[in-house]
């Protein structure tokens, strides 16, 4: 059938008359040859007829077709295609796209933001009378849909020292259908073991799921150590300055396509095509970034060791599970805590002194960044909680970015003297 016209008799052809077509980047004989470096720059790019070179924004909510047998075809699963935003875009697509290569993930979807991701990937699969077995160190938005979300819909959750494999197997019961960690976690660096602990939900045929967020795929790849499915803020080392909010799942296509995409389509907690090509150019920078700011960290982690009342920096010697860090991951990352004496009032102190180093709660940006857990990212959990987590008055986070780590130094340097360090 003729393509309906779409401007004016006798106008030229418009720009995107024929569809957009995949170059090599979706070819999976030819990205399996590729080395990660190229995956992050190459993988998942699509090109129209006009031969762009930077992938093009796709600023659309749906889509228009050449008759009516198309969209018909297209939303039953016949025919491959393109039918409203909220369940694919081109340009979220190849952020999709992307990330799977990146990951080793036969698929991934993107999310509109990290939450967005963690509740996705365990709401789809989770239902009344189900259990779940959480690390209790981690985000404390994700703590709260655990200890609070989840259980309103009837499922009920055990939260263990993730770093006690005999841990989760005590909690482990007839109806335990996920497993769900992050490591390193956020704030107490606490480093679970990914193999073991995937492989004893593996036996138990439980589905593990990992919050890779403060590693990427750059430092840490969960899939190969035997995790089922992986989870993303992508607004954090993915993006890496600090611009937008995106997230993103990856895992088997079964699980993607079969269980997560059913829940997201319906449920819709989609990510706008502009963040997704922010993303985008952002991944092309990922590992180089990523491998910096976690050599700087270990600059400056160095700097406070012995200068502070405790350092949790997984990439020194001095962290208790620093062996297993080597073993997992490639570099420890650009995130670590510190505790200093006097409490909350000293570390407010020692915030409002800095002057190079930004107050914020965000991490994984080229700026380095510093913030107050208990008051910040776990001030919705309880004092209870939070101690039990590990997540002092005294605690503060730094985010290591792209300075050059010296100045940072001379900032931590005043900023001590200031409150008497």
């Amino acid at each position: 059938m003729q393509a309906r016209a779409t401007g004016l008799r006798g106008n030229p052809p418009p720009l995107m008359a024929r569809p957009m077509k995949r170059n090599t980047g979706q070819n999976r004989s030819i990205t399996s040859k590729w080395r990660d470096a190229t995956r992050a720059v190459r993988g998942g790019t699509w090109r129209s007829e006009q031969g762009e070179t930077s992938e093009a924004i796709f600023l659309t909510s749906g889509y228009c077709y050449d008759d009516a047998h198309t969209p018909a075809a297209r939303f039953a699963g016949e025919e491959p295609g393109m039918t409203y935003s909220r369940t694919q875009n081109p340009s979220v697509q190849m952020l999709e796209e992307r990330i799977a290569l990146m990951e080793g993930a036969e698929a991934c979807r993107a999310q509109a933001s990290g939450m967005a991701a963690m509740s996705t990937a365990l709401l789809c699969q989770l239902s009344v009378g189900d259990h779940m077995v959480v690390a209790r160190a981690a985000f404390g938005p994700t703590r709260w849909v655990t200890d609070n979300l989840l259980p309103r819909f009837g499922i009920d959750c055990t939260a263990v020292d993730g770093r006690d494999l005999d841990a989760w197997k005590a909690a482990i019961q007839p109806n335990t259908k996920v497993f769900f960690f992050e490591t390193p976690a956020n704030p107490t660096m606490d480093i679970v073991d990914i193999r073991a602990v995937c492989d004893l939900a593996r036996e138990h045929g439980i589905r593990s799921v990992v919050d890779n967020a403060f590693a990427t795929s750059a430092l840490q790849r969960p899939l190969d150590l035997g995790a089922d499915v992986v989870a993303y803020s992508a607004t954090k080392l993915m993006d890496g300055q600090g611009r937008v909010l995106a997230g993103a799942v990856c895992g088997s296509a079964d699980f993607i396509n079969g269980v997560l995409l059913p829940f997201q389509r319906n449920t819709g907690p989609t990510l706008s095509p502009f963040n997704a090509w922010v993303v985008l150019k952002g991944l092309e920078t990922l590992d180089l970034r990523a491998v910096k700011q976690a050599e700087n960290a270990l600059v400056v982690g160095r700097y406070l060791e012995g200068r502070v009342s405790r350092l949790l920096h997984p990439g020194l010697p001095s962290h208790p599970q620093h062996e297993l860090v080597k073993r997992q991951m490639k570099l420890s990352g650009s995130i670590f805590s510190f505790e200093i004496a006097g409490g909350r009032k000293a570390a407010y102190g020692l915030l409002d002194a800095l002057e190079l180093i930004d107050i914020s709660n965000n991490i994984g940006d080229t700026k380095s960044l510093m913030t107050h857990p208990a008051s910040t990212t776990h001030s919705s959990l309880t004092p209870e909680v939070r101690a039990d987590m590990g997540v002092t008055e005294s605690m503060l986070r730094i985010s290591v970015g792209l300075e050059d780590p010296q100045d940072l130094i001379d900032d931590l340097d005043q900023a001590m003297k200031v409150v008497g360090l």
